[in-house]
């Protein structure tokens, strides 16, 4: 039986000896739910250590900063995180983007098995400048920058919770130095490619789609998501509503990336005369397949009315780039095409801003500041008209 010497520490709980020798305390800490007592325990090697850590907790109590103790790792909170507070609010698509960053990069890591109230710093910063030096999956080299900051993200939305529940004192994050910040790169096309790329694909089946995203900078799940019930024809309108995605080999539509994704695009005429006789052809595939035919309503589908599938029309429209001697760019690159071609011919980039649906217009600017320049100067350009019809010194005094 425990051998107990009962002492008060500072009129809270009670600290006492073990028959083995260590001594323990106990403190109020505060009430559960249904308003009963809830207490902590301290233990150490000598009465004066106890008293010490008592002391400290109470001092923590009074000021606000008292984090109650837990085994809880890193590892183990950001689990809890993502099905409780992540999965309810999170695209699938995003949710199973985060669940794959965690659980490659962050768990497996030392770092994953730090209990969370006692990360630090420095802890993060060694985390993720190994990352950085040789943190792939493959073990082919380092992450990118642009990967570092998405973990980064991740761990300050977790630990930020965590703060808010009490399980830390600070979110840590915030004490740590990110690598800087380098800027995708992308190859948008040019004025002639466009117009070399559009004749050599005149012919092949997924034309009428090229076409369109050219003329309106749709994201590629936007494209192949896109209702008939969600184009004009009347009005030369089209109207972004939803977007298709992966998750685990499953195609399923879900809501656009932000509030201002989901908008409205004006298309040029032509392309609407291309859409309708697009739709025409669709209508025969239509009878063709009769009741095999899975109508989604979408414009751009497989023969029997299903999506399209993501990777196979990547790998067609590649190969319609080499057919057609086209540099190598990503699909991704003809709605950065499109928001250059609309830049260099003199469209406000507040407009363009609309037209992709970027959430701020900062975003649009930094993201094709290489046409800048060129607006800067057509701009010296137009003020330069305007100033030379002012009169000239001799004009102004002369008679």
């Amino acid at each position: 039986m425990a051998k107990k010497t009962k002492k008060r520490a500072n009129g809270e709980g009670s600290i006492y000896q073990r028959s083995n020798g260590t001594w323990v305390a106990q403190i109020t800490i505060g009430r559960d739910s249904e308003g009963r007592p809830k207490r902590t325990s301290f233990s150490g090697k000598t009465r004066k250590e106890v008293q010490e850590k008592v002391n400290k907790a109470l001092s923590e109590l009074q000021t606000g900063t008292f984090i109650e103790p837990t085994k809880t790792t890193l590892a183990q909170w950001l689990d809890t995180w993502m099905e409780e507070y992540k999965k309810p609010s999170l695209r699938p698509t995003t949710y199973e983007g985060y669940n794959f960053i965690i659980k490659t990069h962050i768990t497996p890591a030392t770092i994953g098995n730090i209990q969370l109230r006692h990360i630090q710093p420095s802890d993060l910063q060694r985390f993720y400048n190994a990352k950085l030096e040789s943190g792939r999956a493959d073990g082919k080299g380092g992450l990118s920058p642009r990967m570092i900051r998405y973990i980064h993200a991740i761990l300050h939305g977790a630990l930020k919770q965590a703060v808010r529940e009490g399980l830390v004192i600070r979110n840590v994050t915030e004490a740590v130095t990110l690598p800087r910040h380098q800027r995708k790169e992308f190859t948008p096309l040019t004025q002639e490619q466009v117009i070399k790329f559009l004749n050599s694909i005149k012919n092949d089946k997924f034309y009428p789609a090229i076409l369109l995203d050219l003329g309106s900078g749709l994201r590629l799940g936007e494209l192949l998501a896109l209702r008939w019930q969600d184009v004009d024809l009347k009005n030369a309108v089209i109207r972004v509503r939803q977007s298709l995605a992966s998750v685990k080999g499953q195609w399923l539509f879900q809501e656009p990336k932000s509030e201002k994704s989901r908008r409205s695009i004006p298309i040029p005429k032509d392309i609407i005369t291309e859409l309708k006789a697009h739709k025409a052809r669709q209508n025969q595939e239509k009878l063709l397949a009769g009741t095999a035919y899975q109508d989604h309503d979408l414009v751009f589908a497989m023969p029997d009315g299903n999506p399209l599938k993501v990777r196979s029309f990547q790998e067609h429209f590649e190969k319609l780039l080499s057919n057609a001697g086209m540099p190598r760019v990503r699909f991704h690159d003809l709605r950065h095409t499109y928001a250059t071609l609309l830049l260099e011919a003199g469209e406000h980039p507040k407009v363009v801003q609309e037209l992709l649906g970027h959430s701020q217009i900062t975003m649009t600017l930094d993201t094709y500041s290489h046409v800048l320049p060129e607006l800067k100067q057509a701009a010296a350009a137009k003020l330069g008209n305007i100033l030379q019809k002012r009169k000239s010194p001799s004009q102004v005094g002369g008679k």
